[in-house]
């Protein structure tokens, strides 16, 4: 089986991480992997926030478990030190634009040996307020919408094993 793959059916998501923040050449790796995703008509829409500055990571985190509705103290970034968050322009390709970016990224991350996780709400996220005005602190203009946070960090445990793929999802027409 070739490394692509082998990426691809070994992947998982991974809910707990240590606190060691990977390599910044790791991180630098799984950012180009995401911004060589396709893209509609080659618009390349998507950009990628990289955050590894705790208090920003803590800020999104905490925006995130209140639209999510979890008590409080809970993590929906699950411990991972680095948070790469993806945003598009808006356009008729926005969430299938920073869903190639996410996916790359994602198994770029495996195939470096870190775990990942696609964690959501990033829309809801950067439609306030808040969210817009940290965008403009980052010096990000324009009109945005957020697709997902691609959780990054060293898996704290085992991989998750794989579910048992469901029967009926793939229809031939020959």
């Amino acid at each position: 089986m070739n490394e692509t793959m082998n990426a691809i059916l070994k992947r998982r998501s991974v809910r707990k991480y240590t606190a060691e923040m990977p390599k910044r050449e790791d991180l630098e790796q799984i950012i180009e992997a995401g911004l060589y995703a396709a893209s509609g008509k080659g618009g390349q829409s998507s950009i990628i926030v990289a955050i590894t500055d705790k208090g920003l990571r803590d800020r999104l985190m905490e925006m995130n478990r209140k639209i999510g509705g979890w008590a409080e103290g809970f993590d929906p970034f699950y411990g991972a030190p680095a948070v790469l968050l993806v945003l598009a322009k808006k356009c008729p390709y926005t969430v299938a634009d920073g869903s190639l970016s996410m996916g790359n990224m994602m198994l770029a991350a495996h195939a470096l040996g870190l775990g990942s996780c696609w964690i959501n709400r990033a829309r809801e996220e950067f439609d306030t307020e808040e969210g817009k005005e940290i965008l403009r602190s980052l010096g990000i203009e324009g009109d945005y919408e957020g697709v997902g946070h691609c959780v990054v960090g060293y898996p704290a445990g085992e991989l998750p094993k794989a579910a048992p793929r469901k029967d009926g999802r793939v229809f031939w027409a020959e």
